[in-house]
């Protein structure tokens, strides 16, 4: 009764929702390539490739999650280099980052909608050998004809914030249903596991393995030399100070604008970077920086005419007065960390007008000071790791934004501080995907066994 109920509900869920999907793929563009893969009818090319081999089945939502899947991949070929992986995913900024980084020997697709018998041609399609779930998802369908087929099915890098939580628990026998399908949870931190057992996970089958994302970012092979090229022929000082804000969301920008007026008035080497969590808002983002009376550059139209330039004998990008810009408006999708590299100072945004957060060990890796602001549930495992030591700072709002970082910015020493220990941080809580590979290794060898 309760997979009938939850077959019955969900497609009106998806038909009423079915507009909103519609326009934001519109909006983006992306989400129109391969659309029909969300009904699980895939190409004759991609047919074939997936009729070669058995694969392990890696879902990952967008681009966090994508970078989490790509790094668990490499860990699991390390150990046994004939696996192969099918991900998906299911925006298309995760889809672009994992189409740029995917190895050719794997497939990449968008995940089907959870709907039985879509589902069940899927299944058929891939034939996996495992499925692998990241962070937090749960599809009732997917689980539960997984479960028939007796292929293990791992949670990697779960968590659960009390928000989910509290929503789980208004459907919580079709939770219960769907968490009796997984062979193991990889779950962040205690609390994360705590909220399963509430919800009634198997205690037997947890584990608390810290975060995935501290393995993920490895500044070491990312070459940020180019873009600080470009910055210098487009007029920039070499010595230029630049105040971040990455993965910003509406409102975010507007207090980072005037904070970045303050501080332009202490310090003349100041420039401000907003990096907005979704790149479709360029247009809104822009208003905002001429209503603040500023002027503003897409980062998109300094690469363009940096390309038009290239062939031609000018060394200068003077056409596009980057120069004379108070704002770079990065609206390209995967080169954040380019950014976080060059800063004075980073703002984690999703964190101080909208709920959530957003992943701080992509600033922490380079060493630089991360203010965030009180939102966080999306990350608490995180977080209390770098407050624990001292390795961040915590605003309740913006006026104390304001102040820390005008703090941060006359006090190159302690500044530089937070940035060591937010560093450190992050080479001494890695290892959860290592560990994690270990765990999807003993289960296939267990799953392979004679019973």
């Amino acid at each position: 009764m309760i997979w009938l109920f939850y077959n019955c509900f969900f497609p009106i869920v998806f038909l009423l929702l079915l507009p909103r999907f519609l326009l934001r793929m519109w909006k983006r563009g992306g989400y129109r390539k391969g659309f029909l893969q969300r009904f699980g009818r895939y190409e004759s090319s991609v047919q074939e490739r997936l009729r070669n081999r058995p694969r392990v089945w890696i879902h990952a939502v967008s681009v966090g999650e994508v970078l989490v899947a790509l790094r668990f991949m490499r860990a699991l070929r390390e150990r046994r280099s004939t696996l192969a992986f099918v991900l998906t995913t299911t925006t298309s900024t995760g889809h672009a980052i994992a189409a740029q980084q995917l190895s050719a020997d794997d497939v990449l697709l968008y995940f089907p909608v959870d709907l039985p018998w879509i589902m069940t041609r899927v299944l058929n399609r891939l034939r996996p050998l495992a499925l692998i779930l990241v962070e937090g998802e749960l599809w009732p369908n997917l689980l539960r004809l997984a479960r028939r087929r007796r292929m293990p099915i791992m949670l990697l890098n779960g968590r659960l914030s009390a928000h989910s939580c509290r929503n789980y628990r208004k459907v919580r026998l079709l939770v219960k249903k769907a968490l009796a399908c997984f062979d193991l949870f990889c779950m962040q931190g205690p609390e994360d596991a705590q909220r399963l057992r509430e919800l009634g996970a198997e205690p037997e089958k947890i584990r608390v393995m810290g975060s995935a994302k501290y393995d993920v970012t490895e500044p070491s092979h990312m070459d940020s030399a180019p873009v600080r090229a470009l910055l210098l022929r487009a007029g920039f000082d070499a010595d230029t100070r630049w105040l971040v804000g990455g993965s910003t969301w509406p409102g975010e920008e507007t207090i980072l604008l005037d904070l970045y007026k303050k501080l332009r008035a202490q310090d003349s080497k100041t420039r401000l970077v907003l990096v907005p969590r979704h790149a479709e808002r360029r247009q809104a983002v822009m208003a905002a920086i001429r209503k603040a009376g500023l002027s503003g550059m897409a980062w998109s139209e300094l690469k363009a005419a940096h390309t038009a330039t290239t062939s031609c004998s000018r060394a200068d990008l003077s056409g596009v007065a980057l120069a004379k810009s108070d704002v770079l408006l990065v609206d390209t999708t995967g080169e954040l960390k380019l950014f976080f590299a060059l800063a004075t100072v980073i703002f984690v945004g999703k964190s101080l007008t909208s709920h959530g957060g957003q992943n701080v060990i992509e600033a922490a890796v380079f060493a630089k000071p991360i203010v965030i602001g009180p939102y966080t549930e999306n990350f608490t495992t995180v977080v209390a790791d770098f407050r624990a030591a001292n390795a961040l700072i915590q605003v309740p709002d913006a006026s104390a934004l304001e102040r820390v970082v005008t703090e941060l910015w006359l006090d190159n020493q302690v500044a530089q501080a937070y940035g060591r220990r937010a560093e450190q941080v992050v080479h001494a809580k890695a290892g959860a995907i290592r560990a994690s590979a270990e765990c999807l290794l003993t289960l296939l060898v267990a799953r392979a066994e004679p019973s």
